[in-house]
């Protein structure tokens, strides 16, 4: 096997987990999630990606790149008073719906209709916060954030998908270098996944697994064909979406939120450098899914080191992380006229945090935009 297939999907692996896995662990959080379940989560999240990134390179003989759903850690990460079974019954409902995308077609020109300025502004509410708060751990420890903030700056001028990764390794070496953060004990806890007995409760059903599966499917699904097709490879679409929701379906009992088609580290497996001929590059497939094995059997110890950091370390990277996510959210908010006002509206009660009959801000802020958008259009008419 080529050395430039092993990179690629190397370096796709490591920018995928180490540029996010600190908004997946402030997902958790978020929904109560013990050490176990936690450690249960990303071990089954890696599983999920590696089995499907396989299977749809393998018979599509095209490269599939798959990821976690990083808007949908944030969604999770911005709720309040979930439980873990709660959540999981969320996960669960949010996958079936991804399948069921790819079985009815009706469901899937239902999403389509949803116009892309409100979808957006939905995403672009669930991410303002957390951008918001790296503001304030810079404050709160300068001399631990700001080192980052400058390397991930920089590296972004040269590489923007590892600046990230790269603030990471800035953040850890400034902490244990400074003494803010203690190296634990280098036990090697043995991986293990728990089941998660799921909770039906339809205010979060409503309010967390219906944005998941919305934002899922706009701010990764879709982008993740677009980049297929744009490197030149028919995207698998009713494939992908039914293999992409069945494994997030499965995965939630263990723990594990939405997988879904990659963009950003798709782009690194597809091009010329990484075969000369592109009808041997679905191989990378292959080799992806086996660094997410790894990744995921040595996430029981990665995730006692990041447990170490402070936290502001750990605001600041999901900050950071979710810049780029922000930017084009905004960008694709405004782009419209005619669905400004409504975006904005949109942004502005989803990013709120409120929440009403146990349903989150992200729902009640798609249907403010989605009433104002009707209202508007009835008046044009």
């Amino acid at each position: 096997m080529r050395i430039s297939l092993i990179s690629a999907a190397a370096v796709a692996a490591l920018v995928g987990y180490g540029s996010t896995i600190a908004l997946v662990l402030a997902a958790a959080l978020a929904v109560g999630a013990t050490p176990a379940q936690t450690a249960s989560w990303v071990l089954a999240i890696a599983l999920a990606k590696a089995v499907g990134s396989a299977g749809l390179s393998a018979w599509n003989r095209v490269p599939v790149v798959l990821a976690w759903s990083t808007t949908g850690a944030a969604l999770i990460a911005a709720t309040s008073g979930i439980t873990m079974p709660q959540a999981v019954g969320a996960f669960v409902l949010a996958g079936g719906l991804v399948a069921l995308t790819a079985a009815v077609r009706p469901l899937g020109r239902l999403v389509a209709a949803i116009p892309d300025g409100i979808a957006a502004a939905m995403l672009a509410g669930v991410l303002l916060p957390f951008c918001l708060q790296g503001a304030a751990a810079a404050q709160e420890a300068p001399a631990l954030v700001l080192p980052m903030v400058a390397v991930f700056a920089l590296v972004r001028l040269w590489n923007p998908a590892l600046a990230v990764l790269a603030a990471l390794a800035a953040g850890v070496a400034t902490a244990f270098g400074t003494g803010a953060a203690v190296l634990p004990a280098l036990a090697f806890p043995a991986p293990a996944v728990v089941f998660i007995p799921p909770e039906w409760n339809i205010g979060v059903m409503i309010g967390l697994g219906l944005p998941l599966y919305l934002v899922t499917m706009a701010s990764q699904n879709l982008p993740g064909f677009a980049v297929m097709r744009a490197a030149g490879y028919p995207p698998p679409v009713t494939q992908g979406l039914a293999v992409t929701g069945g494994l997030s379906a499965v995965s939630a009992l263990f723990g594990a939120h939405s997988i879904s088609m990659a963009a950003i580290t798709a782009a690194i497996c597809m091009g010329d450098d990484v075969h000369p001929d592109r009808d041997q590059r679905w191989k990378v497939g292959l080799v992806y899914a086996f660094a997410w094995v790894l990744l995921g059997l040595c996430s029981p110890l990665i995730l006692l080191l990041l447990g170490a950091l402070p936290p502001q370390v750990m605001v600041a990277l999901v900050a950071l992380a979710l810049l780029g996510p922000l930017m084009g959210a905004l960008a694709g908010a405004y782009a419209v006229v005619e669905t400004r006002f409504a975006a904005t509206i949109t942004l502005a009660v989803g990013g709120s945090g409120v929440v009403v009959f146990g349903v989150g801000a992200a729902f009640w802020g798609l249907i403010a935009g989605l009433l104002i958008y009707g209202l508007e259009r009835t008046r044009r008419v």
